[in-house]
């Protein structure tokens, strides 16, 4: 890849982060939602990871991931470091896996469900770690199975709607 190239992806990391962070933090100043468990989150930050995913793989999904997880800890404390890097990682990986499948059945609506089940499953075993009450899987993991498919939904529908808009950026980097 030529310098050229190389500079126009690494500016391009860099808007997808940002737009990561302003999403995550714009969706932290929103109140908890009626209906949702306690600190269930809509996850939009999570359209960006997952364009990052398809559009410029797996390495730097997973630095937009570590990056979302950093705010996290930095502006929520540790406890939220962690369950934002577990959920991001298993997500990611999720994502980016059925991403390069040559025939993946789901779409990109059914990867964004399923990442959110993954973020979700992910954050549910750190909490019973941390807490150490395996139980909490039995007794929240119910309560977040939905949240988690309605969040995916929504997610996996914005994206959809701004995959033309976020084309064209990448388009305009990587010329």
């Amino acid at each position: 890849m030529d310098r050229r190239k190389k500079t126009g992806r690494l500016a391009l990391l860099g808007v997808l982060a940002a737009q990561a962070l302003v999403l995550g933090a714009l969706e932290n100043l929103f109140p908890p939602l009626p209906g949702l468990p306690p600190g269930a989150k809509l996850g939009l930050s999570n359209i960006v990871t997952m364009f990052t995913a398809s559009a410029l793989g797996l390495w730097p999904a997973l630095g937009i991931a570590l990056l979302k997880a950093l705010f996290a800890g930095i502006s929520r404390g540790p406890v939220a470091l962690l369950m934002s890097g577990s959920g991001g990682l298993c997500s990611t990986l999720l994502m980016v896996f059925l991403l390069r499948r040559k025939r993946c059945p789901f779409g990109l609506l059914g990867i964004s469900v399923l990442a959110a089940l993954a973020h979700n499953g992910a954050q549910l075993a750190v909490a019973c770690l941390l807490s150490g009450t395996p139980a909490l899987a039995l007794s929240y993991g119910p309560l977040l199975l939905p949240a988690a498919v309605g969040s995916g939904i929504l997610t996996g529908v914005l994206l959809k709607a701004v995959l033309p808009v976020l084309n064209k950026q990448k388009g305009s980097f990587l010329q």
